[in-house]
């Protein structure tokens, strides 16, 4: 029989497969060392994978852009600590330890010593999934600077190493001639020509350290060497706390609970509620801006004002909305679980509605009650959501079950057609790596949001394992086969899971729950320089994320 060639793309899928299964089994042996024999298999695989949000990881020269994203979500002094330990809630935050937490990541990290990290994973598997592929990342970077670094197999180290630790340790103020001296160093010790090292300096510094960049390059390449030449391994811990408590809802269980508690108390437990899934900002917005700032309001269109409170100098007009909301029907629920996701309870029946572009003919007592949940990751989904389309049950035993109406999803997406700030209709969901697909009936349709200036697609979206283990093998794949898929994101068949099981197997909610699903593109990884690694969105954002939001209040208002 002729040898069988696998597709790059099965192959692709065969290293995704084999990095989760590798990344289950060392969790549940309870430690590795990502550069020795236990973490070969990681390696190795995220090799094959190249995912292109790592640009350059299977290259000689180092991968600038997916370094800076990678620092980004682990916390600042990573590169610095020999021994990680990851860790669920163990009581850390009630010590003398300073919470770290990263600037694109919600997840509490503790510096316990110079040597060591502890990172909380508080929101599932995800989480751990996404804090080992970025590890291993770093590793595999660290070690290419560790190779150009040494001279030879004894041990002698370069010239432009030497410089760079002097001024690394000596812990001086840096001239900018001295600057430019290291900038051409490290062009060598990273295989990038001197303007790259100088355009990633400054976007790599913050206004406390200026010369991050040059920090985290030195630390990498400091510990990589002992790996090498002195056989001083990288640790990654799982305490057995961790273990015991991942897959069982702890966290999620807390969250729904603290939820019901506060409609208890504001008696809203028998109202008709809608769930929505989205940043913190633009149902509060829509719904309270007209009022709250209505000399603003009245000066711009829609569009500007919400692309205006979008930028951060005016921070004191979104404080405005905030408490003017707080005394018109907006509960805050902050989270105190761990699970990082706070919530706004809305009662519309004190929003004066008459002052917005929505109205209602119901009375007050049947008006609807709005619960926005900030945006949970991968896994987490599932946990959260299955917990607060429980019943809530009273002290006494008894139980009361929520009139849930509906569940409406909108986030962020990577988009297999179109680009940035384009918006994503999905008829049905697929899980990657499985065969489950969830198809649903999505109550938002392409025609609602068309004729906007945006352009709109429906179809398929995968549930991906994770953002940034993503290529374009793969990816076009999903595109150019009969799945027919639109676009890629990490909760969407976790949410319909939750919903499923609630409606149509549990019977917690009506089986009659209308569900909306609805996305903005981040990026489009099909496009060479158009990854999340290539940076955020800026406004390109503001104008879908309230073109879904008023869509959404308009069918459940």
């Amino acid at each position: 029989m002729n040898d069988i060639k696998r597709t790059k793309s099965q192959e692709s899928s065969n290293a995704i497969e084999r990095m989760y299964i590798t990344m289950r089994h060392l969790f549940n042996r309870g430690f590795y060392k990502p550069m020795g024999v236990s973490g070969k298999t990681l390696r190795e695989a995220l090799l094959t994978l190249r995912p292109e949000i790592y640009g350059s990881i299977a290259e000689e020269k180092s991968e600038l852009n997916g370094l800076l994203y990678v620092i980004e979500r682990l916390p600042e002094g990573i590169a610095e600590c020999q021994f990680i330990q990851l860790t669920a809630e163990e009581g850390l935050s009630n010590s003398h330890f300073k919470a770290i937490v990263p600037s694109k990541r919600r997840r509490n990290c503790f510096r316990i010593d110079k040597n060591q990290m502890n990172i909380e994973i508080t929101r599932g598997r995800s989480d751990i999934y996404d804090v080992l592929t970025h590890l291993t990342f770093l590793y595999i970077e660290a070690e290419k600077i560790a190779k150009r670094i040494l001279l030879n197999e004894e041990g002698s180290l370069s010239r432009e190493w030497r410089v760079l630790e002097n001024a690394i340790l000596d812990h001086k103020k840096l001239t900018e001639n001295e600057k430019e001296v290291i900038f051409s160093y490290l062009s060598v010790l990273m295989g990038r020509t001197f303007s790259e090292i100088q355009i990633f300096y400054k976007k790599f510094q913050t206004k406390e350290n200026p010369n991050r960049f040059f920090e985290i390059v030195y630390w990498m390449g400091n510990l990589a060497l002992k790996e090498l030449l002195e056989d001083k391994k990288h640790v990654i811990n799982f305490s057995p706390i961790l273990r015991e408590r991942i897959g069982h809802h702890i966290y999620g269980d807390i969250w729904a609970k603290n939820i019901k508690d506060q409609l208890k108390k504001n008696n809203l437990l028998h109202r008709e509620l809608h769930i929505i899934s989205a940043n913190m900002h633009s149902v509060m917005n829509t719904l309270y801006v007209s009022q709250a700032l209505p000399k603003e309001f009245e000066a711009m269109e829609n569009g500007a004002i919400f692309e205006n409170l979008s930028k951060s100098e005016n921070s004191g007009l979104q404080e405005k909305i905030r408490k003017y909301a707080a005394k018109n029907g907006l509960v805050f629920v902050d989270d105190t679980s761990g699970t990082n996701i706070d919530v706004q309870i809305i009662d519309t029946a004190k929003v004066d509605l008459s002052k917005t572009n929505f109205s209602s003919n119901k009375s007050e007592e049947n008006k609807p009650v709005i619960i926005v949940m900030d945006y949970a990751f991968g896994e987490q989904a599932y946990e959260t959501l299955d917990e607060l389309l429980k019943p809530y049950q009273f002290e006494n035993g008894l139980l009361k079950y929520l009139n849930v109406h509906s569940v409406s999803i909108m986030g962020k997406a990577g988009i297999l057609e179109g680009g940035k700030g384009d918006i994503m209709i999905p008829t049905a969901h697929v899980f990657e790596g499985t065969a489950d697909n969830y198809p649903f009936k999505n109550k938002l349709k392409k025609e609602d949001l068309s004729g906007y200036g945006i352009d709109v697609y429906k179809g398929t979206m995968v549930t991906v394992l994770g953002t940034s283990l993503q290529n374009k093998d793969l990816l076009e794949f999903f595109y150019n086969s009969s799945w027919k898929v639109i676009g890629l994101e990490m909760e969407g068949a976790h949410y319909q899971k939750a919903i499923q099981a609630a409606s149509r197997i549990r019977g917690n909610i009506s089986k009659k729950v209308d569900v909306r699903y609805a996305y903005y593109a981040s990026d489009n990884p099909l496009e060479t320089g158009s990854t999340l690694a290539s940076g955020g969105l800026g406004t390109t954002g503001v104008k879908p994320t309230y073109l879904i939001t008023q869509k959404i209040l308009e069918q459940i208002l």
